[in-house]
C-alpha cells in the first residue's frame, strides 16, 4: 500500500482528489511505452479507470499488466508524481454511472464536454480496469 502520510504523500493525496486526468502508460506489443490520459477514481488503495472495449490499452495490459500512472506537471507548483503498479480488468466494478464517486466527479464533463448522458458514457466506456499501485515516486 502507498503511504500518503508523508509530506510528499499529502501533496499527492490532494492531487488525487483534485486532478481530473492521470496518464496511464502501458507497454505496446513492440515493448514501447504507450501513454494516454484517462479519467480515474482513487479509493485509497486502487485506481478505477473505464475503457472502451476496443482500446489498445486492454491488449497491452493483457500482455503485460505492469503500468505507470502520472500526473501532468505543467504548473510551477505541480510535483512529479509517478505510481508504478499492475492493471487488470475488474469484472466486479459497477458501470461508471452506478459508481457514485466516479459519476459525481465526471458528470459535468460527460454532459458538457462529451455531450453524452452518464448511461451513454457507461455503455461506450464499458470495461472497468483496476490499477493497484505498488510504488510511488516523485519530487
Amino acid at each position: 500500500m502507498i503511504d500518503l502520510n508523508t509530506k510528499f504523500g499529502r501533496k499527492v493525496k490532494r492531487r488525487l482528489k483534485n486532478e481530473q486526468e492521470i496518464w496511464l502508460t502501458t507497454t505496446g506489443s513492440d515493448s514501447s511505452p504507450q501513454p494516454r490520459p484517462v479519467w480515474f477514481w482513487y479509493d485509497g488503495e486502487t485506481f478505477l479507470i473505464y475503457s472502451e472495449p476496443t482500446a489498445h490499452k486492454l491488449a497491452h495490459i493483457a500482455n503485460n499488466p505492469n503500468v505507470a500512472l502520472n500526473f501532468n506537471t505543467g504548473s510551477a507548483d505541480a510535483d512529479v508524481v509517478v505510481f508504478l503498479g499492475t492493471a487488470a480488468h475488474d469484472p466486479d466494478a459497477p458501470p461508471a454511472y452506478k459508481h457514485k464517486a466516479y459519476a459525481k466527479k465526471y458528470r459535468q464533463s460527460i454532459i458538457k464536454d462529451l455531450k453524452m448522458t452518464p448511461v451513454q458514457f457507461s455503455a461506450q466506456w464499458s470495461v472497468p480496469l483496476r490499477v493497484t499501485p505498488k510504488k510511488l515516486r516523485g519530487w
